[in-house]
C-alpha cells in the first residue's frame, strides 16, 4: 500500500514539560497532541478555527481511546499521523499513530470520536458537505499507517 494522501503527519519535539513523574511523556500530553494534530490537519485543509467560528459550528470530543505501546522521553522527536477513519451524519472517527523518529518505535495508537455541533446551542448538527469533501476517509488502522510511513 502506498502512502494515503489523506493522512496528515506532524513532527513533535518532546520537551521536559511533557514528562511525568516516571520520566516519560505524560498520558495527558498524548491527548493534547491528538487535539493539536487534528487542528493542524483541519487548518492544512482550509478549515481554520476562524472558518468554523464563521459558521457558528465546530467539533467537540465525545470520546478518546489510547493504547500505549512504548514510552517516549525528553529529547525524542515524535511523529503523529492522523486521518479520518469513518463518518456518521453528525460525527467522525479520527485515528492517530505515534512513533519515535530515531528508531521507528511504535509508541501509541489512538482514536477520537468527534461530534459536529452548533456552537450557539451545543446540539449536534449534520456535517457540512464542504467538510466531508475536504477529509476523505482512509480505511486503515494505526498499525497499517505506522508500517506504511516507517517502511
Amino acid at each position: 500500500m502506498t502512502r494515503p494522501d489523506n493522512v496528515y503527519t506532524l513532527q513533535l519535539a518532546v520537551d521536559n514539560t511533557d514528562i511525568d513523574m516516571q520520566g516519560r511523556v505524560s498520558n495527558i500530553r498524548y491527548v493534547a497532541w491528538m487535539q493539536d494534530a487534528a487542528v493542524a490537519h483541519s487548518t492544512d485543509r482550509g478549515w481554520t478555527m476562524k472558518r468554523y467560528a464563521s459558521l457558528s459550528q465546530g467539533w467537540v470530543v465525545r470520546q478518546h481511546t489510547i493504547t500505549y505501546k512504548r514510552p517516549a522521553f525528553s529529547g525524542d522527536m515524535v511523529t503523529v499521523a492522523t486521518w479520518i477513519a469513518a463518518y456518521a451524519p453528525r460525527r467522525c472517527l479520527r485515528r492517530y499513530a505515534f512513533w519515535r523518529q530515531a528508531d521507528k518505535a511504535f509508541l501509541a495508537e489512538a482514536e477520537t470520536q468527534w461530534v459536529f455541533i452548533d456552537m450557539k446551542n451545543g446540539k449536534p448538527v449534520p456535517i457540512p458537505q464542504d467538510i466531508l469533501q475536504c477529509f476523505a476517509v482512509v480505511d486503515a488502522d494505526a498499525s497499517t499507517i505506522f508500517r506504511i510511513f516507517t517502511a
